[in-house]
Order: C-alpha cells, then structure tokens, then sequence
C-alpha cells in the first residue's frame, strides 16, 4: 500500500543530550537500504525509542542528522516529513474523539491540505487498510473504546494510508496476541518499503529483520545479521542473563532460549 519507492536511511553520528550532560543516544550511525527491515534490539533505557523519535521528528537530535535518500529528516517541515516517513508509536494514544475510521484517515492528511476533505481515493485507501489489519468491524467505534491491541493495529493501519517510503515502528506488536504480531511484522515485510524498527523480543527480530543494531546505554555495540549478533556471549553481554541460541530447523533463523540462573 505504499505508492513510493523505498526509501535509504543514514544515520551519521547521531546523538541525543539531556540537561544534566548524559546521552541517552550517543553518536549512533546506522543505514538501511531502500527495501531493507532494520532491527533495533537491546534492554529497557538502551536508547531505542530516543533514537526513533530523533529519526521521525518529535525530538532534534543534539549532533549528527539523519538522512533519507539524502535528505536531512530535520529540515523539513512537520507535513513534508509526514509524506515521506510513517511512524507507530509504543502506545497508542486514547483521548482520540474519533472514530476508528477517522483515525486511520488522519493517515492522509500530509497529502492534502488543512480545509480539503477525504476523497473518493482517501476513504478507498483507509477502507483497504482496514480490511488489512483486520479491524474493519470496529470502523465506527470510538478510538478510545478499544483495547489495546485494537489500537495498535489502527495506528499500523493508519501508517498505511500514509503511503511512506520509510516506517519508523515503536514496539509494533506491543498489546498484540501472537497472531497479529505475526500478522503485522510479516506485513511489513510484504510492503517493500524500508522498515526501522525497535523490537524487544528477539526471536521476532531474528525472523523479521534483515539487520539488527544493538544498543546498550545508548550506543551501538552491534550490528549484523541476526546470525552474525544473536549470539550467547552478546546477549549475555547486554542482557545479563544466559541463553542458547541455535539455528530453527524449519526458518534458519536464530532461535534464542533464556536459561534460567543457577541456583
């Protein structure tokens, strides 16, 4: 559902400085080829979600930028960048008063200015992200009725109807059952945009994601395919605790199981 080529991403020595002198990202560098599902994994407070807001607006990095296709993300207008990058946050907000259709429109507002009302080819768009996600029964509910899981599969639907190059992705399947976090990472990979991601189970990185970036306090201490990361020393490393990890015999894929600590 994206009417853009994918887009690349770079970013150069990015980081992000609170008051009091700490960084909570520091001098991150990180590219994702257009079409390519990045990665970011690493424990709570590593700097994951700093990161996505640096890269999608809400925050302005204290050095370094990041660049799509080119272009530095931070000299755009709010609206411009909106047409160019779709973003899904941790948790959903609740205090929409609109309709879970209403919500999943907003999607289009980048594409059209502030007084013009929904097309024929907008209410097609939303209905067809509705239908995607699964949640076309709950279109005229009110946003703020829904559960959790129901929330976050319309703010995924209303990222579709952006039509990005780049999605920039929080916790995706925060709230979600098995199924729909299945659902929507693997639809994520069918879109053929460039995918940025922060994700805290790893068995869903490793199957999901091209490439992983690994964060701990902030900075990269890894990155590679999920094979070349996903090892029993790094997650020891980052996460303190002990696991094996080996190839599924069906995907390939790493497969991480945590071990219990010795008593």
């Amino acid at each position: 559902m994206s009417d853009r080529e994918a887009a690349s991403l770079r970013i150069e020595a990015l980081s992000y400085g609170v008051g009091d002198g700490r960084h909570l990202v520091d001098a991150v560098d990180l590219t994702a080829a257009p079409g390519e599902t990045i990665g970011l994994v690493g424990p709570n407070g590593s700097g994951k979600t700093t990161l996505l807001r640096c890269v999608y607006g809400t925050l302005r990095p204290t050095h370094g930028r990041a660049l799509l296709d080119g272009d530095d993300l931070h000299t755009m207008t709010a609206k411009a960048r909106a047409r160019r990058v779709a973003t899904v946050p941790q948790d959903g907000q609740t205090d929409f008063e609109l309709t879970v259709r209403e919500v999943v429109a907003m999607g289009r507002s980048p594409h059209r200015r502030f007084w013009e009302a929904d097309t024929e080819a907008d209410t097609a768009l939303a209905d067809a992200a509705l239908d995607r996600l699964g949640i076309a029964p709950l279109a005229e509910r009110a946003f703020p009725s829904l559960s959790g899981g129901e929330r976050q599969r319309a703010l995924v639907a209303r990222a579709l109807v952006q039509r990005p190059a780049l999605f920039v992705l929080d916790e995706p399947t925060n709230h979600l059952d098995i199924r729909h976090q299945l659902e929507v990472l693997s639809l994520m990979g069918e879109l053929g945009t460039t995918n940025l991601l922060a994700l805290h189970d790893l068995n869903l990185a490793a199957y999901y994601c091209d490439r992983l970036y690994v964060l701990k306090a902030g900075t990269v201490v890894a990155s590679g395919t999920p094979a070349e990361v996903l090892t029993p020393g790094l997650v020891a490393a980052v996460y303190e605790v002990e696991a094996e990890v080996t190839p599924h015999p069906r995907t390939g894929a790493p497969t991480v199981v945590y071990l219990p600590r010795s008593t």
